[in-house]
């Protein structure tokens, strides 16, 4: 069954945040999808990948190229075409509930800086735990993440 997991950002910014978790995805052997609201801010996105460690790298690629099925983590807009376990939203692009369950998980990062970006994960917190979804909220605290809610339905 799909989990969605609600990353509230305080301390780190996304573009240090998403590799750590995109390198985790990997280890599980899941494909990710990382879906972003603006083609401009995913080209960003994707050159930090490219620079998030010297002495290795994380395979990805960005929609349109001609082996978007095949890659391991793609960024795109757009849907999911890599068979995805995982789909990760970034910069406010929002869950489909009706496509949630096509994924193992879902990762909703948001700026906890930003009250706009607070006020959309706590709509989309409501609207996962109206649909049954099992979910977590994770927050950025002394350095690590803590587990600080969880949404189970009802058996």
């Amino acid at each position: 069954m799909a989990e969605v997991f609600f990353y509230h950002l305080t301390r780190s910014p996304l573009e240090q945040v998403l590799p750590d978790l995109l390198e985790l995805c990997l280890q599980r052997e899941w494909r990710v999808c990382v879906r972003g609201a603006n083609e401009e801010r995913l080209a960003w996105l994707d050159d930090r990948i490219w620079l998030h460690k010297d002495e290795g790298f994380l395979p990805h690629g960005r929609q349109g190229g001609p082996h978007d099925a095949h890659q391991p983590i793609l960024l795109t807009t757009g849907e999911a075409v890599n068979l995805a376990d995982v789909l990760m939203l970034v910069d406010g692009s929002r869950p489909d509930l009706a496509e949630i369950t096509d994924f193992e998980r879902v990762c909703i990062l948001f700026d906890g800086n930003s009250d706009s970006a607070v006020n959309v994960a706590r709509s989309d917190w409501k609207a996962v735990a109206e649909a049954s979804v099992p979910a977590q909220y994770w927050a950025q605290a002394e350095g690590k993440w803590q587990k600080k809610a969880e949404s189970k339905p009802n058996a």
